[in-house]
């Protein structure tokens, strides 16, 4: 990652780059969840749960409800091939649950629009599945220990994200998990709302 002065700086994720597909950055035991489970998605293995996700009814802001496997793996090998922006995906005691999005704030179109602080890590969270087991207010808990996961894993001390400005159901699990509503904006592809979750990493 460049700053204005044109000085090369690491990135929060520059440790993931170049990480085959199914590498566990994480794995932890929550509380009333189970054990999580965070790695990099595979682009073989992984497809066809991604694509059944995207392609569900109730995901049509995520966009990519289009496209075929193939399309879909396309894309996603787009952004494995990014030394900024790395999907992951999440398990809950082996489960496939979650699709998660990292990336750098400062080299993403969002880094156009606010002022992009030192700690900020842009993260997008597609919710797939229920896990084996029920779990208490279950999407802010996932979104709420996936931030603490990125937290831990890249040293960011604050999450931010944009999602879609008229997708009030995502908007209203963000504010259940903690995350600051902040001002809409526009974004090339979209109309947004700036999201915030300060948090200081535990390890």
């Amino acid at each position: 990652m460049s700053t204005a002065s044109g000085t090369r700086v690491p990135g929060l994720t520059a440790a993931w780059d170049g990480l085959p597909g199914g590498t566990v950055l994480d794995e932890r035991t929550v509380d009333g969840v189970g054990v999580l489970t965070t790695v990099v998605l595979d682009l073989d293995a992984d497809m066809p749960t991604l694509h059944a996700w995207c392609t569900a009814r109730g995901t049509a802001f995520w966009g990519l409800s289009h496209l075929s496997v193939d399309e879909l793996r396309e894309t996603y090998a787009v952004v494995d091939a990014m030394t900024h922006h790395h999907a992951l995906l999440v398990r809950i005691d082996g489960t496939p649950v979650a699709l998660v999005q990292a990336y750098e704030p400062a080299l993403d179109p969002v880094g156009k629009v606010y002022d992009v602080q030192p700690g900020d890590l842009g993260a997008h969270v597609l919710i797939g599945a229920r896990p084996p087991r029920a779990v208490a207010g279950y999407a802010p808990r996932l979104v709420r220990e996936m931030a603490r996961v990125l937290a831990d894993r890249t040293g960011a001390t604050r999450i931010v994200g944009e999602p879609d400005a008229r997708n009030v159901a995502v908007l209203r699990v963000l504010e259940r998990a903690g995350f600051t509503l902040g001002p809409e904006v526009d974004l090339p592809t979209k109309r947004a709302r700036l999201t915030f979750y300060d948090v200081t990493p535990s390890r």
